[in-house]
């Protein structure tokens, strides 16, 4: 039986990526991501586009225990924050503060920007 040979997911995604560091995103699914009336918002810390994943402030914590040394004298646990899909979120407008899908307009200077697709305003990036 021959094998099948996938392509790797990294080159999937890595060019739809429009979520960078800084902006504000929306928790769309999860058990962090609360109700439609209370939704859940956090600012991007740090973006891994080769796994789709993101790490948002203060969302998905987890700690890592450590042992005594002389960083951590009395050892103990870490918190620190854990990676998400970036499927899960959505991108919060600036201007509306509504999470929307983004569109990508081409200026006319070649530049790409991000567009909110409820209200028709430019997203500038953080």
């Amino acid at each position: 039986m021959a094998r099948r040979i996938r392509k790797p997911a990294a080159q999937a995604v890595k060019d739809r990526n429009w979520i960078r560091a800084g902006d504000t995103v929306q928790l769309m699914a999860g058990d962090e991501a609360r109700t439609r009336d209370n939704p859940r918002r956090a600012k991007v810390l740090r973006v891994n586009p080769q796994k789709n994943q993101i790490i948002l402030e203060g969302i998905n914590k987890v700690y890592r225990h450590v042992r005594k040394s002389q960083e951590h004298p009395r050892g103990g646990r870490i918190e620190k924050e854990a990676p998400i899909c970036m499927s899960k979120v959505a991108l919060v407008c600036s201007s509306c503060g509504a999470p929307s899908r983004r569109k990508i307009k081409v200026e006319e200077d070649g530049k790409k920007a991000r567009i909110c697709s409820a209200c028709a305003a430019v997203i500038p990036l953080p």
